[in-house]
Order: C-alpha cells, then structure tokens, then sequence
C-alpha cells in the first residue's frame, strides 16, 4: 500500500493522532490489514452461506 493511501485511510477512520504520533505502527497495521484482505477467497456465489444457516432446533 503506497504511503498517500494509507495516511488518507488512517485520517478517514479517525486515526490523525495515531498517525501523527506512531506513523511506523499506522503503516504496519495498513500493511497487515492489505495481507489479510488479499488472502480472502470471494466466494463464487455471493448467496451462498459459508457455513449452514443458524435456525433454533436444528441438531437438538
């Protein structure tokens, strides 16, 4: 993640003073966050439920 983006995305969730006082930890976790969200499968149908739907009484 290039440095503009990720000082524009830290002030935008409200991180001004973080940035301003730990900018090496602001980039560490944008950096850590851009990892995580690029491991994530997209599922190939957006529908579908990842796991079977939560409804009361089932497997009692």
């Amino acid at each position: 993640m290039d440095k503009e983006l990720m000082q524009a995305l830290a002030r935008r969730a409200g991180l001004d003073k973080a940035l301003a006082e730990f900018p090496d930890d602001v980039a560490a976790a944008a950096d850590s966050a851009a990892t995580v969200t690029a491991r994530i499968k997209v599922p190939a149908d957006p529908r579908a439920e990842p796991w079977p739907a939560m409804k009361p009484g089932d497997g009692l």
